[in-house]
């Protein structure tokens, strides 16, 4: 469900599960990797990425059927998991591996750069399309982190973003072929190892401060 292995200063975070929809056993999993890499000592980095054809396809929606009762607990934990990665004192990388949707996009952007398959996969917000409203936390959580004009497109459209039009709408920094996705975001994160540390996780704090009020406190 979720491997995280380290290599050199980078720790590779791979969601390995059906579409990595954001389950409750999957959300249980991720944070005890976040775990891990928030207890290591020294320089260090987070690369996000997923298996096969999907980053992540989002909420666990057959889940949240079955168990209508637990939504806004569940969605909680979905916002802590996006804030718990905003306040990672290391700099956080997602590489984008195939499709990247819904609340998938937004654990994508929770990242401090993200790269994306130039050939292959779509980023996008299609709550609009799905009758779904955005949440509190996800009405700050999505133009904190990319281009206010990308934002309102993406939120009130459903637009699916692939690689160029995702470059060029500013949601993810840079493009890579399948092979080379996963290899330039690690390089990216291990040039960028020797910056972690609690004043990092600071800066993220005061820069982010009304994306985490969100995310931690109202999400109705």
């Amino acid at each position: 469900m979720i491997e995280l292995e380290r290599d050199g200063d980078v720790f590779v975070l791979r969601m390995d599960a059906e579409e990595n929809r954001l389950s409750p056993d999957f959300l249980h999993a991720f944070n005890d990797a976040l775990a891990t890499v928030e207890e290591a000592e020294g320089p260090k980095a987070l690369v996000t990425t997923g298996t096969g054809k999907f980053f992540s396809n989002g909420l666990d929606l057959d889940w949240l059927g079955a168990n209508p009762g637990e939504m806004l607990s569940y969605l909680d934990r979905v916002h802590r998991l996006y804030a718990r990665i905003l306040h990672l004192p290391c700099v956080t990388v997602a590489a984008c591996n195939g499709h990247t949707f819904a609340a998938g996009a937004m654990l994508a952007i929770a990242h401090d750069r993200r790269f994306m398959r130039a050939d292959r996969g779509y980023w996008c917000l299609p709550e609009v399309d799905l009758g779904m409203p955005f949440t509190a936390g996800m009405n700050a959580l999505i133009p904190a982190m990319v281009p206010a004009a990308t934002a309102r497109e993406a939120m009130v459209t459903g637009r699916r973003y692939d690689g160029a039009e995702a470059l060029e709408a500013g949601i993810v920094h840079g493009l890579a072929d399948e092979a080379s996705v996963l290899a330039d975001a690690v390089a990216y994160a291990q040039a960028a190892a020797g910056k972690a540390g609690p004043n990092l996780g600071g800066i993220r704090a005061q820069l982010y401060a009304p994306v985490l009020d969100a995310l931690t406190g109202n999400h109705a």
